[in-house]
């Protein structure tokens, strides 16, 4: 096993330019000292070159191997859907380059362990996007639960429905010669692409989360149903599951609701109180006990993704340390598949 040693200059190669690098994350790149985006990648010319010109990075790619193989990269983030995670990822270590990839690390749990060995036999570090654990949001509910106002925690609930969206219908569209057609729908629907449909998009965070705060989850099961209709997934999803400090948990997702059930609650039940949060809304922490209602807001910054970035960045430098590595990504993935029976 080769040993990673720090860099001074961290010069960035993007694969993958969609929504994610261009409003959540890639900014935040040039934000940190010591680091510089130098490259991007998409498959789609006119997408790349737009991304470069409107970012001022110096080149553009439509191969991933160009950009991984240009000696002005020696860092490499990953922002395409989860499918290809794996196989950037390796292409990328093997190269001798260090990778920060989008949530989830895989599309499922055997990848993730592919990456893991990878990443150990190259010396490479790879880090994963669960950037939420390093907002100022959530490191307040961290502080909370680690503090004594909840004592001990003896229950955590997972709620979350959503309606669907315009574009989960499988609408048909008329072409030019007036057939009708099925439309494509979201890669995030394809699960061979996905991982498993919305809950593989927007459950890991959440996972992510109460792992970070409560350790890693060594049980868990799932009951999943497809009740809308709409696509292939399932969009009913129940759970349940047990951390490693005996903690156990709940959740239920559903992403076909009425408008009326509409929820984005992590409960935590504690011996002296509750405490309440959004993963996605960032709507006000609220802390109830004998005492009465807290409510708490917490700002986050303009760019969501630049504390863990900064803590990925000063890790490749070598005077820092990122705790959202592949490794502890990994787990996220054997509990959706838990869930979802693919094991």
């Amino acid at each position: 096993m080769c040993k990673f040693v720090g860099m001074k200059l961290i010069r960035w190669g993007f694969i993958g330019c969609g929504e994610v690098a261009e409003k959540k994350s890639g900014p935040a790149f040039n934000e940190v000292p010591g680091s510089k985006v130098v490259a991007v990648m998409s498959r789609t010319e006119k997408r790349a070159r737009s991304y470069a010109e409107r970012h001022d990075v110096a080149k553009w790619y439509t191969n991933p191997m160009d950009l991984i193989e240009d000696p002005d990269v020696n860092a490499v983030y990953i922002a395409t859907p989860p499918s290809s995670h794996a196989t950037f990822a390796i292409m990328a270590m093997k190269a001798g380059k260090p990778v920060y990839v989008e949530k989830p690390l895989a599309a499922n749990y055997d990848e993730c362990v592919r990456i893991n060995r990878v990443s150990e036999q190259t010396g490479m570090p790879c880090f994963t996007a669960y950037y939420r654990r390093y907002l100022p949001y959530f490191q307040r509910v961290k502080d909370i639960v680690n503090g004594d106002v909840l004592g001990k925690v003896l229950n955590v609930q997972i709620r979350f429905s959503a309606p669907q969206r315009d574009l989960d219908y499988h609408y048909s569209f008329k072409d030019s010669s007036g057939n009708a057609m099925p439309r494509k729908l979201p890669w995030r629907l394809d699960p061979e692409i996905s991982g498993g449909g919305y809950f593989y998009d927007l459950a890991p965070h959440q996972l992510d989360l109460l792992q970070d705060i409560f350790g890693v989850i060594v049980e868990a099961d799932g009951i999943c149903a497809n009740r809308g209709g709409l696509y292939k997934p399932d969009d009913s999803v129940c759970a349940c599951f047990r951390f490693e400090n005996g903690v156990p948990g709940s959740g239920s997702w559903c992403f076909v609701g009425h408008h009326s059930a509409k929820e984005d609650c992590i409960e935590i039940i504690g011996e002296k109180g509750t405490l309440s949060f959004s993963v996605f809304t960032y709507k006000p922490i609220e802390l109830v006990t004998s005492d009465g209602s807290t409510h708490i807001t917490v700002p986050n910054p303009p760019y969501v993704q630049l504390p863990i970035i900064r803590s990925v960045i000063e890790d490749l430098q070598g005077f820092g340390k990122c705790t959202a590595t592949s490794v502890s990504a990994t787990p996220v993935n054997w509990v959706m598949d838990r869930i979802l029976g693919k094991f």
